[in-house]
């Protein structure tokens, strides 16, 4: 890891909007770009496979570094197979925010997310690029939006995709998810002490893109 080499954190709750805007600001900076969530989706979803307890600790953290884990043309894979598809659904969105709990789980994928700091720059979106991972990022920003705009965003994906689900569900698993990752005794879910937050509820993306693009400038 090159520590002069510069990142750019945009950490927030799921649906907040962060992905599509660190994708986008990656784009236009020609940086490398670190989806943690998926990194944490796709440990989700092996141990799923290998049907571990999740709140196993020391099994699940021991599992991670026998893992292929890679990103390679938009997709994620895992152990030389795309799985892209598979660690989108809410089976796996919801393991994964019971073993981001685990504090074992989170030193063992800590050096995976920060090998991905490589010049020019590097984009991490995630809950805590800015606090732990990276905390001497040059820019931070936390990105938010009620839970009912994050599960109507929700809805709207599912439905696209040809799945259905109910909006009060969505937003009942929304706040469970919020209050588990906020109150997790290591890196809890919350805004860097530096970093700029933005509430997207009421922002299409082109807004959101525009105020980090400002920030940054």
């Amino acid at each position: 890891m090159n520590e002069q080499t510069l990142v750019i954190t945009i950490d927030g709750p799921a649906g907040a909007g962060k992905g599509t805007i660190a994708c986008r600001l990656a784009d236009k900076l020609g940086w490398h770009m670190l989806d943690s969530g998926a990194i944490y989706r796709v440990a989700a979803l092996a141990a799923l496979r290998q049907h571990l307890d999740l709140q196993d600790e020391t099994t699940l953290a021991a599992m991670i570094p026998t893992l292929q884990i890679e990103f390679k043309q938009g997709e994620a894979w895992l152990d030389g197979v795309i799985v892209t598809g598979e660690i989108r659904n809410e089976t796996c969105a919801s393991a994964t925010s019971q073993i981001a709990a685990l504090p074992a789980v989170r030193a063992a994928l800590l050096e995976v997310q920060r090998h991905f700091q490589q010049a020019p720059g590097l984009v991490a979106d995630g809950r805590d690029m800015g606090t732990v991972v990276f905390p001497e990022a040059s820019h931070k920003f936390y990105l938010t939006a009620s839970a009912e705009i994050r599960a109507e965003r929700r809805l709207k994906q599912l439905s696209e995709q040809g799945l259905s689900a109910k909006l009060c569900d969505l937003i009942q698993d929304i706040n469970a998810r919020d209050e588990r990752d906020a109150n997790r005794p290591v890196a809890p879910l919350k805004p860097a002490d530096d970093a700029v937050l933005i509430d997207t509820s009421s922002l299409d993306q082109d807004e959101v893109f525009a105020a980090v693009l400002h920030h940054i400038a």
